[in-house]
């Protein structure tokens, strides 16, 4: 096979999967956000319901959420009455943000909890507001202990992405897989192979990225103290 031909075939699919994983990354962030917040509120009935989410998301294999979310989505907008306008991308998208929203906030509620107890009370003792805590004391620690975490999750994200061919989106695995028929399966390893690398180089870029934002956010942590100093040395 001339690799000059396929790796241009494949590529071009690349947009779609960068699509797909982007917006699954700043969806399921929001949802782990508003997943996070309520869980460690403890809101009764509505902390209930963002744990049956957060148990849904991490239970249930991804694939059958993508299926859960192409084949129940148009029975859901045909109950409001509004057109069937779901297409396998968009159904890849909804699938694959509830997934990691949900993984996600398994990251972020025990980086919450892992800042030390004494600057929830210091700052409590300031007069702080729940949204001022958080973004004044808790989120600068926070993020420093959930980013290793978090990177993972974007690994995985990456991953599971590659699954959404079976749904009938058009990403690169799809498109390596049409590529393979057209040439009645000859060249399968080297498809792979090159398969391999490019989801090798999006998850060492995505490792890159992860690893300059945990070192940037180290000022906010103490090389052999508690992460919980800042506050508590201002009162």
């Amino acid at each position: 096979m001339d690799l000059s031909v396929m790796i241009p075939e494949l590529l071009s699919a690349l947009p779609l999967t960068l699509a797909i994983t982007f917006v699954a990354m700043a969806a399921g962030f929001v949802l782990a956000l508003i997943a996070t917040t309520f869980r460690v509120r403890r809101i009764p009935v509505i902390s209930q319901l963002a744990d049956l989410y957060v148990s849904y998301a991490r239970s249930v294999p991804v694939v059958l959420q993508l299926f859960v979310a192409f084949y129940g989505l148009p029975v859901l907008v045909g109950v409001l009455g509004v057109e069937d306008f779901v297409s396998p991308t968009i159904a890849a998208m909804l699938g694959l943000s509830l997934y990691h929203g949900g993984y996600l906030s398994e990251v972020m509620r025990p980086a919450y909890l892992a800042v030390e107890r004494g600057q929830h009370d210091a700052a409590d003792s300031l007069g702080y507001t729940f949204r001022q805590k958080l973004l004044r004391v808790v989120a600068p620690q926070a993020v420093h202990i959930a980013l290793p975490g978090y990177g993972n999750a974007i690994i995985y994200l990456i991953h599971n992405v590659a699954l959404v061919m079976y749904i009938g989106a058009a990403d690169v695995m799809a498109t390596a897989h049409l590529v393979m028929e057209r040439d009645y399966n000859q060249y399968q390893f080297e498809t792979y192979l090159v398969l391999a690398v490019l989801y090798s180089v999006l998850c060492l870029v995505a490792w890159a990225v992860v690893r300059f934002f945990e070192r940037r956010s180290g000022k906010y942590a103490s090389n052999d103290k508690t992460v919980g100093t800042p506050l508590m040395a201002s009162i």
